[in-house]
């Protein structure tokens, strides 16, 4: 009788170990790469990334950081509920003229807690098309 009671607790945790793990946010981005393409000094330097938890759990962004101090990333501040949509926003200093090749580093509780995107173009000076 002793056996069928550890048996049964057995497979019932087993069970539920199996369904714990199927529970977790997902981070699907629209693109991994935004290109700003060429744009003159002192341009808008925003873009954003948009992405969904396509998961079956609450997404949290724990950290979002970039390659260097030219390029400041902001996060959402609340969890994104499963099948919902967020935006990580990025600006560039533009007054840096010349060529854009940066990463920003994502953060999160999702089943692939790290992804890296990427920002890339060229900032040109103003006037004749010299950098």
């Amino acid at each position: 009788m002793m056996k069928k009671i550890v048996l049964v607790l057995f497979i019932g945790l087993l069970g539920y170990g199996v369904s714990a793990q199927d529970t977790a946010a997902k981070i699907e981005f629209k693109t991994e790469t935004v290109d700003y393409g060429e744009i003159t000094k002192g341009a808008d330097g925003v873009r954003v990334f948009e992405f969904t938890n396509t998961g079956n759990a609450p997404l949290i962004i724990s950290k979002v950081s970039s390659s260097c101090g030219c390029t400041i990333p902001k996060k959402p501040e609340d969890p994104i509920m499963p099948g919902k949509t967020g935006k990580i926003q990025v600006k560039y200093d533009t007054n840096r003229v010349g060529p854009i090749r940066k990463a920003i580093t994502v953060i999160s509780n999702a089943d692939t807690p790290t992804k890296v995107l990427k920002i890339k173009g060229a900032v040109r000076g103003t006037g004749t098309g010299t950098k």
